[in-house]
């Protein structure tokens, strides 16, 4: 089970960290991802983490702006977000799979439940 957190509003330009915890003992053995979805439009890859946090992987739109890192002694995958555009605006979602580091949201197995960030202009 997979619990987001973190969102809420911010001014463009801010900054937010979105955590997600995730139950169990086999969290690392899980690839991390966060997906987001704007208001009308389809789910989008935002980031990818391995199991041992050494590769990570960015969507174009957020490559340098936006770090994804984990803590697997806490369970935990996170989502710092630096310089916040209006357009980053969405629901947050983490999610989860054992084999892939895929940026299509089909190939993962768990989803947390979204946080929603809002950043004004």
């Amino acid at each position: 089970q997979l619990q987001a957190s973190g969102g809420g509003w911010v001014q463009a330009g801010g900054s937010l960290r979105l955590s997600c915890a995730a139950s169990g003992r086999t969290f690392s053995s899980y690839i991390m991802a966060w997906f987001r979805q704007a208001p009308g439009k389809e789910r989008e890859f935002v980031a990818t983490i391995t199991r041992s946090g050494s590769s990570t992987y960015y969507a174009d739109s957020v490559k340098g702006r936006f770090t994804i890192s984990r803590d697997n002694a806490k369970n935990t995958v996170y989502l710092q977000m630096n310089s916040l555009k209006p357009e980053d605006t969405a629901v947050y979602y983490c999610a989860a799979n054992l084999y892939t580091s895929s940026i299509a949201p089909q190939a993962y197995d768990y989803w947390g439940q979204g946080t929603l960030v809002t950043v004004s202009s």
